[in-house]
């Protein structure tokens, strides 16, 4: 299967359980091949928990969702060593966490040290519960949803796990035609199956043919042009570290498969080069007085970078 089928068959099936949202879809299917992992943020009632479930039963991988609270510990999210009566030994039980595709809802809801557990696992793959390493299961996809809007009983995330992340995407108001399609939806009661398009194994190929994807010289030189103004940008606190430059190569390459190539353009850096760079940009006090996003100095700085040819 190539990269423009598997994204076609993807979409079709998603579409089952979610309205529109293609963009966000695509997303997700370039951080999974890509081997990273996604902050979706929004305003609840929006299909972030949807659209996540219904993702993970179209590749047809294990799921699992942890609803982050002020109370959650990290035992909670990565398991314990407990002692089996039955057996008189003990023995470990393994946490949710042990999936290929993890949900953690409401990720900032939950306190910094638990929020820690993450990090390990979405940066080394495995864990580490009393002293023994245990590998997750692969592929592995961490998806964390955010509530942009609540600024009580929430922790704000560090940067270092922040920067874990290789994509943000905010998820925001259907358009009228889907809002409406979606109410129709709901009026007759409309439910389908989500089915899986591929298999693991299938999965794993795909995700070996988007490291083969060719780069030239002259688009590894365009994604440090970008991520330089990001670092030289008056407006900013801090630009792009060399984790966002891996990532946006990254990314690109799996853009580029989905497209149905087997070599990067400049398009493919543009399309995913605000979803990497979003979390990673810091605005300063002044600039956010006058009104200045984030997302208007990143499409500023692609706009202002040469294009190679």
């Amino acid at each position: 299967m190539d990269g423009k089928k598997f994204m076609d068959m993807l979409k079709k099936e998603v579409s089952k359980a979610v309205v529109g949202k293609e963009d966000v879809i695509e997303l997700l299917a370039i951080a999974l091949l890509s081997e990273g992992h996604v902050l979706i943020e929004g305003i609840p009632g929006v299909a972030k928990t949807t659209i996540a479930k219904a993702f993970s039963q179209a590749i047809g991988l294990k799921f699992s969702r942890i609803q982050l609270t002020p109370d959650l510990l990290p035992a909670d999210i990565i398991g314990i060593f407990y002692y089996d009566q039955k057996s008189g030994e003990w023995t470990v039980k393994h946490g949710p966490i042990f999936a290929n595709v993890v949900l953690a809802d409401e990720i900032n809801r939950a306190q910094p040290k638990t929020q820690s557990a993450l990090l390990e696992a979405m940066q080394e793959r495995q864990v580490t519960i009393e002293g023994v390493t245990y590998e997750l299961p692969q592929p592995f996809l961490v998806i964390a949803t955010m509530n942009p809007l609540e600024h009580e009983g929430v922790y704000v995330l560090p940067e270092a796990q922040l920067d874990r992340f290789m994509l943000k995407i905010e998820v925001g108001f259907p358009k009228k035609e889907e809002e409406l399609l979606l109410l129709k939806r709901k009026s007759r009661d409309e439910f389908w199956d989500v089915e899986p398009v591929v298999t693991r194994e299938g999965l794993m190929e795909l995700m070996k043919k988007v490291k083969t994807v060719l780069v030239s010289d002259e688009i590894i030189e365009y994604i440090y042009e970008i991520l330089s103004k990001t670092r030289s940008d008056e407006r900013l606190l801090f630009g792009a570290s060399p984790r966002a430059g891996e990532h946006l190569l990254y990314a690109s390459k799996a853009s580029a498969f989905l497209d149905g190539r087997d070599y990067v353009i400049p398009d493919d850096v543009k399309k995913v080069a605000p979803a990497v760079l979003a979390h990673r940009l810091l605005l300063k006090a002044e600039y956010e007085l006058e009104g200045i996003k984030t997302g208007d100095v990143i499409k500023e700085i692609i706009e202002d970078t040469e294009v190679p040819v």
